[in-house]
Parts: structure tokens; sequence; C-alpha cells
């Protein structure tokens, strides 16, 4: 499988609800005088912001709202995301930092051989030159080059790049089989 992914972003596996839900943005701030706000693109799925008609906001105190989207596009890396009834900067405010999320069996379509960064949320990850269990996939990072897998290692965080030339994954055995690129484990 092609590990090719789309988005910037940083997922954590946060609570059982995660696998009844999908972030698919995270508002960063208003934008604009209109109640227009900036949204951080946190999907595997291309334009999938673009195509959304309503979601659920995950305010800052934990409570969800549900959302519809009036419209969306692209500015620069991010999006630009409208909502009904959100038509002032003060009333956008209430939305900074809230994470915009779809139901898990509406996260959408990807094309063959991509795969959905949630799936892999758990995954072991095993060294394929000596078959020793590293760990367990517990989130992601994005910085602008390849996905990193944050992967607990001998009690401590190391970040794997998920590039096809190191990483075979399993989704039926749960299992990612890395090449490590030499040191990695010791920085």
């Amino acid at each position: 499988m092609s590990p090719r992914f789309s988005a910037r972003q940083r997922l954590k596996k946060d609570s059982p609800m995660d696998r009844e839900r999908v972030v698919i943005g995270e508002v960063l701030r208003p934008r604009g005088n209109r109640g227009e706000m900036l949204v951080l693109a946190q999907t595997d799925v291309p334009d999938r912001i673009e195509q959304l008609k309503s979601a659920t906001a995950r305010l800052t105190d934990g409570s969800d709202v549900p959302v519809e989207i009036d419209s969306a596009w692209r500015h620069r890396d991010d999006w630009v995301v409208k909502l009904a009834g959100i038509d002032s900067i003060e009333a956008a405010e209430r939305f900074r930092r809230a994470d915009l999320w779809v139901r898990f069996a509406d996260r959408g379509i990807l094309a063959d051989g991509d795969l959905f960064r949630s799936d892999l949320v758990g995954c072991q990850v095993i060294d394929r030159s000596t078959g020793e269990l590293l760990g367990t996939v517990g989130g992601w990072q994005q910085h602008g080059g390849p996905p990193l897998m944050e992967v607990t290692v001998q009690g401590r965080e190391v970040l794997i790049p998920f590039v096809k030339a190191l990483c075979d994954v399993d989704l039926g055995q749960r299992s990612i089989r890395v090449d490590l690129p030499e040191g990695l484990l010791d920085l």
C-alpha cells in the first residue's frame, strides 16, 4: 500500500469516542469581519472541507455544537470556512481552537492505495531487520515533510518518518514494519 496522505495534522487517540468521530479540521481563529474562520485541515481526504455541508464543532470547553457550512475555500495552506448564522468576529471567536468533526462512517473515501492515519493509530511498529517490537503508533505529526509516526520506544517518544521506502503496512495484522534510518533511536 502507498503511504500517502494529503493533510498537515497532529492526530492523537484521545478517547473511546475517536472510533465514532473523525476530526477533519481545527479552527485556528476568526478571519475577516463577517464571521469567517481560518481552519487547518486534519483530513486525509483531499478537498473534504470544501465538500462539507455539516459537521459538529467540539469547543474548547468540551461541548459539541452542530454546525452548517455555508462555504469553504482554500487560503494558502489552510481553509476559510463560513458557518451558517455566524456573521461577526465576536460570534466566530466562540469557535477558536474548536475541532470540526464528522461521524466515523462519514469520514470520506480515499483513492485506492491511500490510508487513513486514524486507521494506523494503535498499530504495532516492528523493526524489519531485527523483528523487535518497537512500540505502537500513538499519534501523528506533520511539519512540512513526510508524516511522522509518534511511537513510544523504551519509555520515550520517537518520531519515525512514514514513507513508502521505510514502512510496510499490514492493516489486517495491525502492524507496520519499518526500516529505521541509522541512529534514529539515538536522537
